[in-house]
């Protein structure tokens, strides 16, 4: 059977599946075995757990643990709260105030965070329901946590670097560098869009009343500067020290963690109660992002043993118009994708065909890496596979009016901001390349 047949049976059979609802760790499981079996007999099974313990093997893995715990211990000791009702009074006297301090303030606690999910529903939870009884925009709302909460996969320390940096044999430390940045840049983009918007209609954005603005600036700031203290921390502890060379990404991982359970304590936020709930929650978390990607990685063995991998890599190479034409290709098809599936089978199936195109595209790793990351973030908010949606839409409670097709054109300018992105860190690379070129030691 020739490799294309073989591709659409592939394809054909995770939709399929998608379909009948079956859960997508479960999908790439039994594909990849059924694949497995036709292809190789029952005696090449022995494959899925060599390729499980392989990934697992992974000295860096363990990383995603320990962000998910900093991440959990931020949101259960209330220091969200603290640092978004700051943002909020530092930004009151402009329009769009609240969307943009919920932008901001994801932004920061996607900095500690690493998940979208968390990011998105640790945030949502609190600004959407003061946006909507502030009578913004149901749309603009709804876009800006789903907005904001997609930078947690994005802004390190993120898990998704995490996941990407090893199959793509791409430093994670420089990931991270160039990272955060890109991930500021995006979160500009999305203020300077609601700035704007709100100037434009202002009905969709109304300003706080004057009576609510009266906060001296000294208290504004002095509130923001002690809020931003436990971020700021933990920031420091992993990037900062993975910038100046003190410590790799998964020994930065552990100091992150230590430094969380630290502040909780110093903070006296921290309790067996709390300590039981983020260590479930962790372990929740951990092991659902663990089985999915072994799943993942057993299905897209399949895929590798019947070598579409490398003729998909050719065809690729061989599309006219010389290495744009091709980056436009692999962007379009990245996008695509997330149509119909989340960040993570994205990396599994995209990495290993694209990594190896790159030298003699003459792209530089890194800066390719974080394009696909970019681009990535779009996933999370393009239907019919977007979590951010459902994750917004549920947050709404059923007498705010917010329907699911209201948050899907809330998120649409934040998708084409997402493009936009892209397009200018193709003409400017160094936006994402200073930093990890400036790094005292680029640890893997």
């Amino acid at each position: 059977m020739v490799w294309y047949a073989q591709l659409f049976i592939v394809a054909a059979a995770i939709l399929i599946l998608l379909a009948i609802r079956m859960p997508l760790g479960f999908v790439f499981g039994v594909v990849g075995t059924i694949g497995i079996l036709i292809h190789s007999g029952f005696a090449s099974l022995i494959a899925i757990p060599q390729q499980i313990h392989d990934m697992l093997s992974d000295f860096v893995i363990i990383t995603i643990p320990l962000f998910v715990l900093m991440a959990e211990l931020l949101s259960s000791g209330g220091f969200i709260p603290d640092l978004y009702n700051s943002v909020e009074k530092l930004t009151g006297r402009l329009r769009g105030s609240l969307s943009i301090a919920t932008i901001i303030a994801s932004a920061i606690f996607a900095a500690v965070c690493g998940s979208s999910y968390v990011t998105a529903a640790s945030l949502g939870r609190m600004t959407l329901p003061e946006m909507l009884n502030r009578a913004y925009d149901k749309k603009l709302a709804a876009g800006s946590v789903a907005a904001g909460g997609s930078l947690g996969i994005l802004i390190p320390p993120s898990i998704m670097i995490v996941m990407y940096g090893p199959i793509a044999n791409v430093s994670v430390g420089k990931l991270f560098m160039g990272a955060f940045p890109a991930g500021a840049f995006l979160a500009l983009l999305y203020c300077i869009y609601i700035g704007v918007r709100a100037l434009i209609r202002p009905k969709d954005a109304p300003a706080l009343p004057k009576e609510e603005r009266t906060t001296p600036t000294g208290k504004k700031i002095r509130d923001l500067i002690i809020s931003l203290v436990p971020p700021v921390l933990l920031i420091l502890s992993v990037l900062g020290v993975i910038f100046f060379g003190i410590a790799a990404p998964t020994e930065a991982a552990g100091m992150g963690a230590m430094a969380s359970v630290l502040l909780a304590i110093a903070y006296r936020r921290f309790s067996f109660k709390v300590f039981k709930y983020v260590a479930l929650d962790t372990l929740k978390v951990s092991g659902y992002i663990f089985f999915l990607s072994c799943l993942t990685y057993a299905a897209i063995g399949v895929f590798m043993r019947l070598g579409c991998a490398d003729v998909i890599g050719q065809v690729i190479l061989s599309t006219p118009g010389g290495k744009w034409a091709i980056f436009g290709v692999i962007m379009f098809f990245v996008f695509a994708l997330g149509f119909f599936m989340g960040w993570i089978p994205i990396v599994f199936i995209v990495v290993p065909i694209i990594s190896p195109l790159l030298e003699p595209l003459g792209f530089d790793p890194v800066w390719f890496a974080l394009m696909v990351m970019v681009n990535l973030q779009a996933s999370f908010m393009t239907p019919p596979m977007a979590l951010a949606i459902f994750l917004v839409s549920n947050l709404a409670a059923p007498e705010t009016g917010v329907t699911t097709l209201d948050v899907i054109k809330g998120v649409i300018p934040f998708v084409l901001l997402i493009l936009f992105a892209i397009f200018i860190m193709v003409l400017f690379p160094q936006i994402v390349l200073y930093l990890p070129n400036a790094m005292i030691k680029p640890w893997t």
